[in-house]
């Protein structure tokens, strides 16, 4: 069933974050701000394909609470596309994404990702292939893209057409162009000019757009001015799981902030141990942990702690004024060496 156009618009959806958005932290926004639809990170077809499938299937965990979740795989051949597109309809996921749009070099070296919008041929044959595949499978679930707006500069009169023949459920567009990165400010009025040419074409394919979007009042206001059927939020979902719920941040107590984290640390430990490095798990701390004072010495010591015991143990000898002690003691060290 293509459920995306069963759901009210506009739609918010959480963007694919390598070492980001895994099954933990997408257990904690389910629960603490669940948004309309959630992707995975994104997996190698070829892995998928390969005996090392097995070390990638944890990055296709979910949750019955996190639907619909979309799978999103990225790769080359369509061969692979075929036998993921079976994978993914018999692992229950509500949609597949293909990425083509990371601009990552070893991503783009091997065809894949951004690299694929220099290859538009092949970029058609692995949405069908992936369709097949599902097709295979006894399963009806959409297929859908995320892209760029080009390789080096605008190509979207050339681009988006060639994929809107494929018929895909859902483009989100990413508003630069691969060489851009994430340098440049978005250009939102390239998702405008999306939207556009989909209508010209009388597709009935939504049109998503991504970059820079802060909250769900500066995607509402960037929905306005385009025109888009729904946005994909990344970046602004870092230490703040709330962000879909439409909470802003001052309604959030640094008590609450903590009790989050070490929860969010607790389900990381539970899951990955022994598959993931705890480091993975630390990036977040930075997100967490800011904005209040003595921020930084909390962030700096939770960045030593090995497992989330010590997380917590920490956050609590920070909250008992440990921190500020051993600082004073510091001090008073310094002011007698200075005498």
């Amino acid at each position: 069933m293509n459920f995306w156009q069963k759901l009210p618009k506009p739609i918010f959806v959480l963007a694919p974050m390598a070492n980001v958005t895994d099954a933990a932290f997408r257990r904690v926004i389910a629960k603490y701000g669940k948004p309309d639809v959630m992707w995975t990170e994104f997996v190698s077809c070829e892995g998928l394909c390969s005996r090392g499938k097995g070390k990638l299937l944890p990055d296709f965990w979910y949750t019955e609470n996190e639907r619909p979740i979309v799978a999103q795989v990225f790769g080359t051949k369509p061969e692979h596309f075929l036998e993921v597109g079976k994978l993914v309809a018999d692992l229950g996921f509500d949609g597949l994404d293909i990425n083509m749009g990371c601009p990552d070099r070893s991503v783009v070296a091997q065809g894949a990702g951004a690299g694929l919008i220099r290859n538009p041929q092949l970029a058609k044959e692995l949405i069908l292939a992936a369709k097949e595949g599902i097709k295979q499978s006894g399963k009806n679930i959409p297929v859908s893209v995320k892209t760029r707006i080009g390789d080096t500069k605008n190509d979207l009169r050339e681009w988006l057409p060639i994929l809107l023949q494929t018929e895909p459920a859902v483009i989100t567009v990413h508003a630069r162009t691969r060489k851009e990165l994430s340098l440049v400010p978005a250009r939102w009025e390239t998702v405008k000019e999306a939207v556009e040419i989909r209508n010209s074409l009388k597709s009935e394919t939504l049109i998503f757009g991504n970059g820079d979007v802060k909250n769900l009042e500066d995607a509402r206001e960037k929905i306005k001015q385009s025109g888009a059927d729904g946005v994909m939020i990344g970046r602004g979902i870092f230490g703040n799981p709330w962000l879909f719920s439409d909470r802003k941040p001052e309604e959030i107590s640094l008590e609450e902030r903590f009790s989050v984290l070490l929860e969010h640390t607790r389900i990381f430990e539970e899951l990955f141990t022994g598959i993931k490095p705890f480091e993975f798990m630390k990036k977040h701390y930075k997100a967490y942990l800011s904005g209040f004072d003595g921020a930084k010495d909390l962030r700096m010591k939770c960045m030593e702690a090995e497992n989330a015991d010590g997380v917590e143990k920490i956050i609590n000898e920070w909250k008992n004024g440990g921190f500020k002690q051993k600082k004073s003691v510091f001090r008073w060290f310094l002011n007698i060496f200075d005498k």
